[in-house]
């Protein structure tokens, strides 16, 4: 009895998992593809505008703990001038945001 309540436990998270990991791809080509890019390299029209920095850049990767990212994710991301860089991502909830970050940890090379 006890193998099966942990089986359909680790079951249930392993659901979950996947869940916020099709979010977080989700979430990714919605709100941050169009600066970001597929691949996080910000080589698009608008990533290249705003000089997005690469999130494949494990130097970049570094310079930011994800508490920095979930801040950039709520608050946006400003420049040393006050211009904004970044609007906030509105309308995710913090797990959703938790599993964004994730993300964009994965895509360091």
């Amino acid at each position: 009895m006890n193998y099966l309540r942990t089986s359909l436990a680790l079951a249930g998270i392993t659901l979950a998992s996947l869940a916020l990991a099709a979010d977080a791809d989700a979430n990714w080509k919605e709100k941050c593809m169009s600066c970001h890019g597929a691949d996080g390299q910000g080589d698009t029209k608008m990533g290249k505008k705003l000089k997005v920095r690469s999130m494949t850049d494990a130097e970049f990767q570094a310079s930011f703990t994800d508490a920095d990212a979930v801040k950039a994710v709520k608050e946006g991301v400003k420049d040393a001038t006050g211009k904004v860089k970044m609007k906030p991502i509105e309308g995710l909830a913090d797990d959703e945001i938790t599993a964004l970050v994730a993300h964009v940890r994965s895509l360091k090379k």
